[in-house]
C-alpha cells in the first residue's frame, strides 16, 4: 500500500481535514501546524494525486477536448489551447470522437468521474445532441468551428460567407469571370456560408454560376483532384478554382498540372483555411485565412471564464477571416 493522507496525519498528528487544508492552502492554518505537515510529508515522501486535490479544491484543474481525430489539420488550434490552459495553470485530457458510440460512451465516463471542469468540442459530428445534454446537467462546453449549428452553449465560429465573398471578390479583381467551385460536404452549415458568399459576390458582377460550375466534395484531396479531372474531360470551360478547403485546393492544383495546364496563368486556384500545407503546394496557395490559433485561443479563455463563473464571460466569439495571397492566384508582371 502507497502512503495515505492518513499516514501523513497520524505523524504530523493532526486531523486528515488539516492535512488535506495545508494540501489546497485554504482557511488560516498556524505556521506551525503548515511545518508539520510539510514535514511529515517530506519524510513518508507522500506525492498527493492531482484527482485528491482537484476534489478538495472543487476543481481539476483539467479540460477535456474532444476532436474528430487527431489530424494535423487541427494542431493550430490544439496547440493554442494548450498554451492557453498551460499559461491558465490547466492541463489537457484529449478524446477523440472516432468510434461513435463507443466514443460517447467513454466520454460519459469521463463526465461522470469528473475527471475535467470543462469540454472544448470541435466538430461534432452526430454527437451535439448529446453535447448539448452534458451542458444543460451542468458542464460548461464551449464548441469550436461551430459548423453553423449555432448550439445553445457558446461558441467561437468565424466568418465563413465573408470569406467566400473575399475569394470571389480576389478572383473577379484579377479579372476571373468564370470560376468553378468545389464544396465541402453539403451538410456542413460552414459550406453553405462560403458557397452563398460566393456566388452572390459573383450575382453581383452580373455572372451567374450554373451547376455545372459547382462540384460537391468533401474537403478530400483526392476527391477534388479527380473532380477537376473529370471536370476538364467534360469540357466545362473555366479560368478559376474556389475550394473550400486547403486539401481540396491542393487536390485541384494537382489536377491542373496533370491537364498541362499552367497556374495562375490560365487557372487561378483560392482555398480556404491557410493550414501549413498552403504554403509547401507548388504554387504556394492563396487561401482564405481562417484564423486556426486565435480561434484555439478565445475557445480556451472562454471556457476558462464560464469554469470560474466570471460574470463577464462572453457568450460566443466570432472571429474574421482574411485573405492571404500567394502564387496560386498571383503572376508578377516581369516588364
Amino acid at each position: 500500500m502507497g502512503i495515505t493522507i492518513a499516514d501523513v496525519a497520524a505523524r504530523a498528528g493532526v486531523s486528515k481535514t488539516t492535512v488535506s487544508r495545508v494540501l489546497n492552502g485554504k482557511g488560516e492554518i498556524h505556521e506551525n501546524t503548515v511545518l508539520k505537515v510539510r514535514k511529515a510529508i517530506s519524510e513518508l515522501g507522500y506525492v498527493p494525486s492531482a484527482g485528491a486535490v482537484g476534489l478538495a479544491r472543487g476543481t481539476t484543474q483539467m479540460i477535456g477536448m474532444l476532436v474528430p481525430d487527431l489530424a494535423w489539420v487541427w494542431s493550430g488550434i490544439v496547440q493554442a489551447v494548450v498554451d492557453t490552459l498551460e499559461n491558465e495553470g490547466f492541463g489537457l485530457r484529449m478524446l477523440t470522437w472516432n468510434r461513435g458510440e463507443e466514443s460517447l460512451r467513454r466520454l460519459g465516463l469521463q463526465v461522470a468521474a469528473k475527471s475535467f471542469d470543462g469540454l472544448l468540442v470541435l466538430e461534432p459530428e452526430g454527437a451535439l445532441g448529446y453535447i448539448t445534454e452534458l451542458h444543460e446537467a451542468g458542464l460548461p462546453v464551449v464548441l469550436i468551428d461551430d459548423r453553423f449549428q449555432r448550439p445553445g452553449f457558446p461558441y467561437v465560429a468565424t466568418t465563413n460567407r465573408e470569406g467566400g465573398e473575399q475569394a470571389a471578390r480576389h478572383l473577379l479583381e484579377i479579372g476571373r469571370r468564370r470560376p468553378l467551385v468545389v464544396t465541402g460536404p453539403e451538410a456542413y452549415g460552414c459550406t453553405r456560408e462560403r458557397l452563398g458568399g460566393f456566388v452572390e459576390v459573383y450575382a453581383q458582377a452580373g455572372i451567374e454560376l450554373d451547376q455545372r460550375r459547382i462540384i460537391c466534395g468533401d474537403f478530400q484531396f483526392e476527391n477534388s483532384r479527380s473532380a477537376v479531372a473529370q471536370a476538364l474531360a467534360d469540357g466545362v470551360e473555366f479560368d478559376a478554382v474556389f475550394g473550400h478547403n486547403d486539401p481540396s485546393a491542393a487536390g485541384v492544383l494537382a489536377a491542373l498540372h496533370g491537364a498541362g495546364l499552367e497556374i495562375p496563368r490560365d487557372v487561378a486556384v483560392v482555398g480556404f483555411d491557410d493550414v501549413e500545407l498552403a504554403s509547401y503546394t507548388y504554387p504556394a496557395l492563396t487561401t482564405i485565412r481562417q484564423p486556426m490559433w486565435e480561434m484555439g485561443e478565445a475557445a480556451a479563455r472562454l471556457l476558462l471564464d464560464h469554469v470560474r463563473g466570471s460574470p463577464e464571460a462572453a457568450p460566443s466569439r466570432t472571429i474574421p477571416t482574411s485573405l492571404v495571397i500567394r502564387g496560386s492566384s498571383f503572376q508578377p508582371n516581369l516588364n
